[in-house]
């Protein structure tokens, strides 16, 4: 009876812990977007922070934007489930940084203003491109909203320690799980409304120190309670794991080998080729990470902060491996899948599993998960404000300032459009982060980046290296990779007809990937290559006038 009534008290202190800390960031970032809302007064400022970031700065908020909950749960999941496989995120994920550095960064700083759409319209027709880019920038960003939001939503039952057949303030598990995504949408439309970018920037640089900090920790916990000692920490991981010495091989989840069913193989192996590919090229192509390049004030800034970000992102995907292993060595892999199916809670489980090591009892258990629970919030509050603010932006900029109001659109306008925006978008993701409850975070973020590297990628190399490339080649390259990804998803495995999908009880699946990049990046290349050949409109000058102001800077904003 006594240890009943202690496990209680241990559970009301982590409840009470973790509302605290949470409320505690959520009021400092609050007054961080309230103070940077008094400094917002241009649309330059709204978009582009007034371009006033150093080049270590913005290297932190991008690294802030980029480890986000399918960095921090996301991935240690993954790996806690799958070992070696796991860890291809984020493999995959760090090396698409050089891809953005050495191809997109400078290039893009220099030649456009507030998004992605400023360096494709510049020597094309305005009207249907900045629809295009409009179109594709707000699907990629909804696509990683939702990745977030269901990420709050793991964390939320297993912080109030709800248990079937338990309640907090009358809610059960799901209804809890619903109320934190409605919650998350609005303080995130908040931070963007009223704090723009600025706000936005202070709060991920924050959340990135708050983030690095309590990944070292974990990670140097983890290790100690192996005396340093990295085969016992793996031999105890295969252990718990369920799975053996295969947890610490290639083929749990991706390029199984199916004995008698060669088909069935080569999907998978494929799927894992089609992931790496997303992946590695989807960053280049994301809007919420291109438009912080527009944050600083040079070209030089813009390359310092990106090798700031693979530093500090490198550093943090290497604490990954110690957090997904250590998941699987402390906590095991019954009690990871018990709490969450898809592995989303193992970084906070293992928080727990630490706290009672080294603190004692529950009550260290709940201390420490309070804390990394609420580091994992301030991750994802900040995150989702960078996407919410990418989509409203382009929305007000590209398609209201350019579209429908032609370029004579008002400063002020065009920011009280983009606040509308950022409101509607939240609606949006707040709606179908609801349905999307039962998948990984991580492979939700992975569909996000292949819909990015199908639609986005092609059109901004295009538009930087290819002298012919016109207007009917960047339409069709982004709705041609756009269309091809998000058709291919609808009809895979992770939608319909797989027990983890989207509708495990319906099943309309004929595409057997479930990431679909190595279909449909090629798609929107060739798109974007017919595009152009189809039309023979073509403007070398201004080919020219940009490929001088990419590489020298000369004229950018």
């Amino acid at each position: 009876m006594s240890t009943v009534l202690a496990a209680e008290a241990g559970d009301t202190t982590a409840r009470n812990l973790t509302i605290t800390l949470f409320l505690v960031f959520v009021a400092i970032t609050l007054a961080i977007t309230v103070w940077a809302s008094r400094q917002t007064k241009t649309a330059t400022d709204f978009y582009a922070g007034g371009r006033s970031f150093s080049g270590f700065q913005n290297g932190m908020a991008i690294g802030g934007d980029y480890m986000s909950a399918a960095s921090f749960l996301g991935i240690a999941g993954l790996i806690a489930l799958y070992g070696y496989d796991g860890f291809l995120y984020s493999i995959g994920f760090l090396v698409a940084w050089l891809v953005a550095l050495l191809l997109v960064a400078e290039l893009l700083r220099n030649s456009g203003r507030y998004t992605m759409a400023d360096v494709l319209a510049f020597r094309m027709r305005q009207r249907p491109v900045r629809t295009a880019a409009a179109v594709s920038t707000i699907t990629v960003s909804i696509f990683y909203l939702l990745a977030q939001m269901v990420g709050a939503g793991a964390l939320v039952a297993l912080l109030l320690g709800i248990k079937p057949g338990t309640t907090f303030l009358g809610m059960d598990a799901d209804t809890a799980k619903v109320a934190t995504i409605i919650l998350v949408g609005a303080l995130m439309i908040i931070y963007v409304t009223v704090g723009g970018m600025k706000g936005t920037t202070y709060v991920q640089i924050v959340k990135a120190f708050l983030l690095m900090t309590g990944a070292i920790v974990m990670t140097l916990l983890v290790l100690a309670h192996y005396k340093f000692n990295l085969s016992s920490l793996l031999g105890d991981a295969a252990e718990q794991s369920g799975k053996g010495a295969a947890f610490l091989e290639p083929g749990l989840r991706y390029g199984v080998e199916t004995p008698g069913d060669a088909l069935k193989t080569f999907y998978s192996k494929m799927d894992l080729l089609s992931l790496g590919i997303a992946l590695v090229l989807g960053t280049a192509g994301l809007p919420h990470i291109l438009i912080r390049f527009y944050t600083v004030p040079t070209a030089r800034a813009a390359r310092k902060s990106v090798l700031w970000a693979i530093g500090i992102i490198g550093t943090f995907y290497l604490l990954t491996l110690a957090l997904g292993f250590g998941a699987a060595a402390l906590v095991g892999g019954q009690a990871i899948t018990a709490q969450d199916k898809a592995g989303n809670t193992a970084a906070p489980q293992l928080a727990e599993a630490l706290g009672i090591d080294f603190l004692g009892g529950d009550l260290g258990g709940a201390t420490l998960l309070a804390i990394i629970a609420a580091v994992a919030f301030a991750t994802i509050l900040a995150v989702v404000a960078g996407l919410t603010l990418a989509s409203s932006s382009s929305l007000a900029h590209d398609f209201y300032a350019n579209v429908v109001k032609n370029g004579q659109a008002s400063e002020r306008q065009e920011v009280n459009v983009a606040r509308i925006s950022a409101l509607v978008i939240g609606a949006i993701s707040i709606v179908l982060s609801i349905f999307a409850q039962s998948l990984n975070v991580a492979f939700l973020v992975a569909l996000a980046f292949a819909v990015a590297a199908s639609g986005n990628l092609p059109a901004i190399l295009y538009s930087l290296f290819w002298k012919r490339f016109n207007t009917s080649g960047a339409v069709w390259a982004i709705y041609g990779g756009l269309l091809a990804a998000v058709v291919l998803v609808f009809f895979s495995p992770v939608v319909s007809g797989a027990p983890t999908a989207m509708f495990p009880d319906h099943d309309w699946h004929w595409f057997p990937l479930s990431n679909p990049g190595i279909i449909s990046i090629p798609i929107g290349f060739l798109c974007g290559w017919i595009g152009t050949l189809v039309s023979k409109e073509h403007d070398e000058d201004k080919y020219a006038e940009l490929e001088v102001r990419s590489l020298t800077g000369a004229g950018a904003h």
